[in-house]
């Protein structure tokens, strides 16, 4: 006697068993394809980090080099003219022998003096007194001082005689260093009343 075939039903149920179990495998197949995928991206090297300009190539370039400033410049100074001085007590002038013409100033005597405003020294100092002088008497003084003929001399001129009162020479003084702008005064002095100096010219030096 032959069996009877199986119901409809039966195969359905095998088949939707065989689905199902078919579904959780390619399930699980599919968890274990993306753990994977996780673990790699977790493992994978992040970026580096963008770094800041290198300050290296700055710092090989050469600054530029110091500006120094240029030295001062000595003032050339004129020739002070005596019987041009903006003061004068006791001294007189007279038409000069001398090289070059003009006059200068004699009859110099003790407590007499000349003097000379806004002399201008400039930045670098003067150091020297150029004296242009004739006399034929020895002994007394010239003595030079700024901004008061009261103050300290800066310089002093011994008088010897030079063989005449019209036999020219030039003496020269040191005097302490002197700059800026500053009136100079002259004066004489001399142990006795008697004359001893003529002056043509003066002339500061450095």
């Amino acid at each position: 006697m032959v069996a009877p075939p199986p119901r409809q039903s039966v195969y359905r149920t095998k088949a939707y068993r065989v689905r199902q179990r078919s579904l959780f495998a390619l399930a699980g197949l599919g968890l274990v394809l993306v753990g994977y995928g996780i673990g790699r991206w977790q493992d994978s090297p992040a970026p580096a980090a963008a770094l800041p300009p290198s300050s290296v190539a700055s710092s090989a370039v050469p600054s530029a080099a110091p500006t120094t400033s240029e030295p001062p410049t000595p003032t050339v100074y004129p020739k002070l003219e005596p019987e041009a001085a903006d003061g004068n007590v006791g001294i007189q002038s007279q038409d000069t022998e001398d090289e070059g013409g003009g006059q200068n100033v004699g009859w110099i005597a003790n407590g007499d003096q000349l003097r000379f405003d806004d002399v201008e020294f400039g930045p670098v100092p003067a150091t020297k007194l150029d004296v242009r002088v004739a006399g034929d008497a020895e002994g007394g003084r010239m003595e030079i001082r700024l901004d008061g003929a009261d103050q300290k001399p800066i310089g002093t001129l011994n008088v010897t005689k030079t063989g005449g009162w019209q036999n020219w020479r030039t003496d020269q003084v040191d005097i302490t260093p002197t700059t800026g702008k500053h009136t100079v005064f002259l004066t004489f002095v001399r142990e006795d009343g008697n004359e001893f100096l003529n002056i043509n010219w003066l002339q500061f030096v450095h």
